[in-house]
């Protein structure tokens, strides 16, 4: 008999001394009749199926059942055959359902115990479901309240003044009105993502455009009024890849960073070509000073200007205004210049909830927070411009812009003719509720959401594109948008807007040189001759200039001339025409 039949080993420490006992014809060591090995193919079955339970059992609490159970089974059965029939009973008894039960559970809690760690990372339940969105519904006012059931009076029987004016408007107080800012935004109905066209190389292929808004096609312009819940539209700033950093309308980046760290109302302005004088807000509470962002956009001229007034320091504040230089105008015309900051402050103070935007020749007299709680939140809008005053008409006030020469005749004429093409009609009544489609676009208060922004890029694009005269493509943008959704414009009256608004003079008025009047020279009288003065008529004494007033005879007019004439001619009826 050699070794390999009795399963040893042929070398080794073990092997030399079990060949030695064999030499001195010792007794061989007493060991286990081996186990009878299975083919190799059924022990790469049986592993494979091992591993695979293993994959899964720590990420299913069956495949941890399973497992336990093919263990122990293989664990009894091993016993059972190597200690043959006195070891059954025992074993039996290990097969009891009770130590059955223990040894799998035993199995879990081990196996959820190694497992622990990698069960934490591999197995982790869905996430839940994001909440709806909440938005803003408006609100009415509690009862009893002052505003509730407010009229407009009557306007005042001043024949002497027959011009605009102010009306009464029934604010809340500025703590109620703080109290019931809007904690959600405002829905957005049709388009709830919006982004902005980026555009280094611009090639021009129709009318209208710049480098700083973009050459949008006319395909690009009416794909922009097919509102959907995804867009991305021109807004200016289209050379650079952040507003006001290398795009035209260039603002440093210290003044950027403060920007965008108004998270909460914005009040703006802007003077360019040192054309107004800088008027600071009245009326304002002290929250309001802490917490609005005042923000006057003026140009390198209107800068120089106020250093040289030294009304401008080196803390670039002027009051409640921070003054913030503009650099690289896009446009040589400073109207359309002033439209980037009136249009696009939702792009320049991206972080920002509302804004009102006031012009430069403007002077704001009541607290931001009461003006948003009246024409917006108490309305439950998103946007909300003053009416004209006088004209509701398109097409009048292109004609007024041409008699007034506000702009080129030529280009007013031809951006009314496209917009007639597109379907824009005369105001009439079939239009109501709009009540016109002229705004007074001196101030804008607005809500920076999706719709809102949408409808100021779009309007900022037709003053891109055609002219600088925004009451003339108000219209046609807000009636496309309506078209396609819900979302209207609160268009309040011009005299409301007077109310809280003070309409001064531009500064070339202000400083023209009142013309003087012209100084009568009043010489003395001659010296009388008293002996000449008695041998002349009585009426020559008329020459002396005296102070005692003359009493004027009253003359007959001309009407009253013609009348008689006209009485005798019917007395004597010889004119044959009359009847």
């Amino acid at each position: 008999m050699t070794t390999g039949s009795l399963g040893l080993r042929s070398s080794g420490s073990y092997g030399s001394l079990q060949q030695q006992l064999f030499q001195n014809n010792s007794s061989p060591i007493q060991t286990t009749p081996p186990i009878p090995r299975k083919p190799p193919r059924l022990f790469k079955e049986k592993e494979g199926s091992f591993l695979w339970i293993c994959k899964f059992a720590p990420r299913k609490n069956v495949g941890m059942l399973l497992l336990c159970v093919v263990s122990a089974t293989a664990f009894l059965w091993v016993l059972y055959v190597g200690k043959g029939k006195d070891t059954a009973e025992q074993s039996n008894r290990m097969f009891a359902p009770e130590t059955v039960h223990k040894y799998i559970f035993r199995g879990i809690e081990s196996i959820k115990k190694t497992n622990v760690g990698r069960s934490a990372s591999t197995i982790q339940p869905p996430p839940p479901p994001p909440p709806p969105p909440v938005y803003f519904k408006g609100y009415t006012l509690p009862p009893g309240n002052s505003c509730e059931g407010f009229t407009l009076p009557p306007p005042p029987a001043d024949k002497k003044r027959t011009g605009p004016r102010p009306c009464s408007v029934c604010y809340l107080p500025v703590d109620q009105a703080i109290a019931l800012m809007p904690e959600a935004p405002s829905f957005s109905p049709g388009v709830s993502n919006l982004t902005y066209i980026h555009e280094e190389n611009q090639s021009k292929t129709e009318f209208g455009g710049s480098n700083f808004g973009g050459y949008p096609s006319l395909v690009q312009r009416n794909d922009s009024y097919d509102i959907r819940e995804s867009m991305s539209v021109h807004c200016g700033f289209v050379r650079g890849m952040r507003p006001g950093h290398q795009t035209g309308f260039n603002i440093d980046n210290s003044n950027l960073l403060e920007m965008e760290s108004c998270q909460g109302v914005v009040v703006a302005s802007a003077i360019f070509g040192a054309f107004d004088l800088i008027r600071q807000p009245k009326n304002t509470s002290e929250y309001a000073k802490k917490n609005v962002c005042f923000y006057m956009f003026v140009d390198e001229e209107t800068e120089a200007f106020l250093r040289n007034s030294s009304e401008l320091s080196s803390s670039m504040k002027i009051g409640l205004w921070r003054i913030v230089v503009v650099h690289n105008l896009p446009y040589d015309d400073p109207r359309r210049n002033g439209k980037v900051p009136k249009l696009l402050l939702h792009r320049l103070f991206p972080n920002a909830r509302y804004s009102l935007w006031i012009d430069g020749k403007l002077e704001l007299v009541v607290d931001p927070y009461q003006i948003l709680e009246r024409f917006l939140w108490r309305q439950n809008a998103s946007f909300a411009i003053s009416r004209h005053y006088k004209r509701f008409d398109v097409f009048v006030e292109a004609e007024a812009n041409k008699v007034a020469a506000k702009f080129d005749n030529a280009s007013i004429d031809f951006q009314v003719e496209f917009y007639k093409k597109e379907g824009l009609t005369p105001y009439s009544r079939a239009k109501l509720p709009i009540t016109s489609d002229v705004p007074e676009g001196c101030v804008i208060i607005r809500e920076h959401v999706p719709i809102s922004n949408l409808f100021t890029c779009l309007w900022f694009n037709e003053v891109d594109r055609f002219t600088p005269r925004d009451q003339i493509s108000f219209a046609i943008v807000r009636d496309k948008i309506m078209s396609k959704t819900n979302w209207t414009v609160n268009m309040f009256l011009d005299c409301e807007r007077r109310n809280f608004v003070i309409q001064g003079y531009h500064r070339d008025i202000l400083e023209r040189p009142t013309p003087a009047r012209a100084s009568i020279i009043v010489h003395p009288p001659p010296p009388v001759n008293l002996e000449a003065r008695q041998t002349l008529p009585i009426f020559s004494t008329s020459t002396v200039i005296s102070t005692t007033p003359i009493k004027k005879i009253p003359m007959k007019r001309g009407r009253e001339r013609k009348s008689k004439r006209h009485r005798k001619v019917i007395a004597g009826n010889k004119d044959p025409n009359f009847i």
